[in-house]
């Protein structure tokens, strides 16, 4: 049986053997590194399962890290900061982060997160087409992690396919800015929304004039909705 696989990135090499000796004791396997240019080589090279990466790092740091992480791979990725400030939050958000935890922590909660993060991405990872949401000039599948409009494949980030896959699934149903971001990216009310706002925004860019049986609608004052327009 293969050991889930989890790569540390953190320029302080006493984290990195800390958490290395914690994951393995929890029955990972963990390979480490101390700055952000090894950690795109070692992800590429071991093809880990997730990361745990440190934001400020020598040579490249966390943001820089996660985005390149994002334009090869939908592998979750776990944000380590020692600010915990909101503004970071939405930016890793914004990038494709699937959580985060500040420093310091405790054991306890770093493996809760690491096992829910790795359950969402199963669970994600397991969807088929059988799952994938069709309407008139727009298909969104989760199997294969592609939107199509028009029948043409369009460049999307996880993120933002996630979102209009949870809307579309619920379609003509209003979710708040803070229910989206519970069920789309998983994390508890941050104090600030606006990154709903900018993947919708992203979004609309995309839909524009795709169709007009359906709508992303803005419904003041609650959230959004995936409106289906009669007649």
């Amino acid at each position: 049986m293969m050991l889930t696989k989890i790569l540390v990135v953190d320029d302080d090499s006493n984290i990195c053997e800390v958490l290395k000796i914690h994951l393995e004791n929890e029955g990972y396997e963990v390979i480490t590194v101390n700055d952000g240019m090894e950690a795109i080589n070692a992800f590429k090279m071991h093809e880990p399962d997730l990361v745990l990466l440190d934001i400020m790092m020598p040579r490249k740091d966390g943001w820089a890290v996660c985005r390149e992480i994002r334009e090869i791979s939908h592998k979750p990725v776990i944000m380590i900061t020692a600010k915990g400030e909101v503004f970071d939050k939405v930016l890793g958000l914004e990038l494709g982060a699937d959580d985060f935890i500040v420093k310091p922590f405790e054991s306890k909660e770093l493996s809760a997160r690491v096992k829910a993060v790795l359950r969402r991405y199963s669970m994600r990872d397991t969807h088929n087409d059988a799952d994938a949401v069709k309407f008139e000039n727009i298909e969104i599948s989760k199997d294969k992690y592609e939107l199509k409009l028009n029948g043409k494949s369009v460049d999307i980030p996880p993120k933002e396919l996630d979102l209009i896959y949870f809307l579309a699934s619920n379609y003509n149903r209003v979710f708040s800015r803070d229910q989206l971001l519970d069920k789309v990216w998983g994390f508890d009310y941050l104090g600030d929304s606006r990154t709903v706002d900018v993947h919708v925004k992203r979004l609309r860019e995309k839909l524009e004039g795709v169709s007009d049986k359906w709508v992303l609608k803005t419904v003041w004052g609650v959230g959004y909705k995936f409106e289906l327009i009669q007649g």
